[in-house]
């Protein structure tokens, strides 16, 4: 079925329907990762967006349930330039297409995403609709007109709190849409884990007597998680507190600096991120669309660890004297490199050291 991407700016670009071939509305991004579609399409932190997938041959290796991110497929929708119609792979257990019908997800596909790229870069990430080549472009702007912004944290997060056995660190994890793989590598390192959903109270947490914090990725801007940001600032001091992508955004915000949107913000797994103590310089994977605003830092007891060398925005923090620490990049990778793998050791480290280990 003819099919048609059309932009908030009025632009539209043509295509094919398949998957669900239903309308589909989000805020249109785009990731730079060269494989992984099937974690990112499983990734809670991209509720509510059409991402378009920069690489042009998607689904060439099927779908494979166990390597999921998550139960759910959050994304509103996917904007590819070729599907594969015969996939090949030996752990696959299903066509990506398929998956989509399933799962009632539309993919345009035939779109000239190099184009829609360099127009994202140029002028910004901005909503967008897929609908049938029949809508005209005066209806598909009408309905985005009333395209809605919540709270996607609420949806894609747990809502009760419960627990994964382990002998070793007692890991408190606060989800706002934990990605499976993190889970996976504290459960690598045995650790207890009790996961909290987002609008827990700081005697919630303690009450479990975890050994550290760990404040989880998710989707949408930071300062809306008023509750968590509260949370920060009552556990401060009281226990170490780690964070990942937007667990990292809110520490930040607890601590009294400020964040910002990027203009297209860093989807993918080539972003180069250099480590200021050591020099070295990692290729991270990454998927956020917010930043802690540097020029903010200085009337905070933050101080920057790390940088993105594409722009210079921040990737990491510390606090001068509390055990408080976070990474704005994804050390589990899933999709991407996996250099950055050894924090979840160093989370532990500062976990321990709580306990005089």
């Amino acid at each position: 079925m003819d099919g048609k991407l059309v932009l908030a700016n009025g632009l539209s670009f043509n295509g094919k329907l398949l998957g669900a071939c239903q309308p589909a509305m989000g805020e249109v991004v785009f990731t730079t990762g060269m494989t992984g579609y099937w974690e990112t399409l499983t990734d809670p932190s991209y509720a509510g967006q059409l991402i378009t997938m920069t690489y042009p041959l998607q689904g060439n290796y099927g779908v494979n349930p166990e390597k999921a991110e998550s139960d759910h497929v959050w994304c509103k929708g996917m904007i590819v330039r070729e599907m594969c119609d015969y996939p090949n792979h030996f752990l696959m257990q299903g066509t990506l297409e398929q998956f989509l019908i399933e799962h009632h997800i539309t993919v345009i596909s035939e779109v000239d995403t190099r184009a829609l790229v360099r127009l994202l870069r140029n002028y910004g990430v901005m909503d967008g609709i897929i609908v049938p080549a029949t809508v005209s472009q005066q209806d598909a702007l009408a309905m985005l007109k009333g395209m809605e912004h919540p709270d996607y944290v609420k949806q894609v997060a747990c809502s009760k709190m419960h627990s994964i056995k382990g002998s070793g660190t007692k890991v408190a994890l606060i989800d706002f849409g934990t990605k499976n793989n993190i889970i996976r590598k504290l459960q690598a390192l045995d650790c207890s884990i009790t996961i909290f959903p987002p609008d827990c109270t700081a005697s919630e947490v303690m009450a479990v007597h975890p050994d550290g914090v760990l404040l989880g990725n998710g989707p949408g801007a930071p300062e809306v998680q008023v509750s968590a940001i509260s949370l920060v600032r009552d556990l401060a001091g009281r226990v170490p507190i780690v964070g990942i992508c937007l667990g990292h955004q809110i520490i930040a915000l607890a601590m009294g600096a400020a964040t910002y949107k990027l203009p297209f913000g860093h989807r993918g797994g080539n972003h180069p991120v250099k480590d200021l103590a050591t020099g070295q310089v990692r290729m991270t994977s990454q998927n956020h669309g917010y930043a802690v605003d540097l020029s903010s830092i200085q009337h905070t007891q933050l101080e920057v660890t790390h940088l993105q060398l594409n722009d210079n925005t921040i990737e990491g923090l510390r606090h001068k004297t509390l055990p408080i620490w976070s990474i704005q990049y994804h050390p589990e990778g899933s999709p991407g490199p996996l250099d950055s793998s050894s924090h979840f050791g160093s989370f532990i480290k500062t976990f321990q050291r709580k306990k005089g280990r």
